[in-house]
């Protein structure tokens, strides 16, 4: 393994098991309007980055959360000093500013890409993780990277199954969508300040919207 756990495997899992649960937010926007789903994501966000809130600034409140959440709690979700959004909270805010930005299949891309790669190339990375690329493991980003092309792909059947979409003359691409999984496994290696849950689905977002427009 390349870095030290700030959690226990077992811990790990657990989130990553409830990470999963917000594969329901791409899943369910594919079958209703960006109004809508911003209607519904707004206030789960607002409520969200309230509760992070009052667990930073309301000692009743922290001391609650901390008791039944922190064992799976990363430390920079823990340093009273930054006073950080938890991850959940990071995966509303992307959600939320991603829908509203992007053309929909780019969202389900980037942020399918964010659930399950991200996902992937953590546990994998911590249980086999050997070769350091750059501050994670080629296992890891390995990982990422082929479970984010099966994304694309699978995004690729899900677009052609309806009309509606329009991300560029000609449909989905493919290779725009294989070219944002590469960036996504880059940015989730990197030794970046900026929460995964948010460089990623931004990341691989806005470079195949560029795409898009360029190509």
């Amino acid at each position: 393994m390349i870095e030290t756990a700030a959690i226990a495997y077992k811990a790990e899992v657990v989130r990553k098991a409830i990470h999963a649960c917000s594969l329901s937010i791409p899943a369910i926007y594919f079958f209703i309007s960006r109004e809508l789903a911003l209607a519904i994501l707004a206030p789960l966000t607002l409520f969200s980055i309230a509760l992070d809130l009052a667990r930073h600034y309301h000692k009743p409140t922290s001391e609650l959360f901390y008791k039944g959440f922190k064992w799976m709690l990363r430390t920079h979700e823990l340093d009273e000093t930054a006073k950080r959004f938890n991850g959940a909270t990071n995966v509303l805010i992307a959600a939320t500013l991603c829908v509203f930005i992007f053309p929909k299949m780019i969202f389900i891309t980037a942020f399918t890409i964010l659930i399950v790669s991200d996902s992937l190339a953590a546990l994998v990375g911590r249980r086999w993780g050997k070769v350091k690329f750059f501050t994670k493991s080629i296992e890891g980003s390995a990982a990422f990277f082929i479970s984010a092309v099966a994304v694309v792909i699978f995004a690729s059947t899900l677009h052609y199954t309806r009309t509606e979409h329009g991300i560029g003359a000609d449909g989905y691409n493919v290779w725009i969508g294989i070219a944002g999984a590469a960036l996504g496994t880059i940015v989730e290696a990197l030794p970046w300040r900026i929460d995964d849950n948010l460089s990623i689905p931004f990341s691989v977002g806005a470079l195949m919207w560029l795409l898009y427009i360029v190509i």
